[in-house]
């Protein structure tokens, strides 16, 4: 074993940028969420990753299957009523749920990592609905990805969290 390099900003190496979230915006333009996967590790679970959200770019209140902390780098978004700048940190225990988002007018880039399975729960479809009527937003289908280990993409799954770890799914 040794150590892994990633940069966040080097697209010379193979570490691809891929959307994971997609929208089509007022204005008929489409926004996403781009991720750049830096470290998804099977055993232990866990993902490390950059992610660059488009202007005005909304994503659902929601929790993870595991405690997730992130970092703004660049750029701003909303996390419910709280402003977020480059430098907000913030940290997600297991169990709890943050947002919804609304990314800035210049976008926003992130730092996270995810410690266990990354894959993301929602229990409140009618507020998603709401907020994306109120900013003429239409939810696109979601890109395809490739999960380690068999996992099941969980994306548009609204459901309570699960004490247990969902990862046979």
């Amino acid at each position: 074993m040794e150590a892994k390099f990633t940069s966040q900003i080097d697209e010379e190496e193979n570490t691809p940028w891929i959307p994971v979230r997609s929208q089509k915006n007022a204005d008929g333009s489409e926004a996403h969420v781009w991720e750049k996967w830096v470290a998804f590790s099977v055993e232990p679970m866990y993902l490390a990753l950059f992610a660059k959200w488009d202007p005005g770019m909304i994503v659902r209140k929601h929790g993870h299957f595991s405690p997730h902390v992130l970092v703004v780098l660049k750029g701003e978004f909303f996390c419910g009523e709280r402003l977020c700048g480059p430098g907000t940190h913030i940290e997600l225990p297991l169990g709890a749920d943050f947002g919804p988002f609304i990314a800035g007018s210049e976008g926003v880039e992130l730092y996270e990592v995810m410690m266990g399975d990354p894959r993301s729960w929602s229990d409140d479809p009618e507020a998603m609905e709401k907020i994306l009527k109120e900013h003429g937003v239409t939810p696109l289908p979601d890109p395809p990805i490739e999960l380690p280990a068999g996992l099941e993409d969980l994306r548009n799954v609204y459901a309570k969290a699960e004490r247990d770890n969902p990862q046979s799914k």
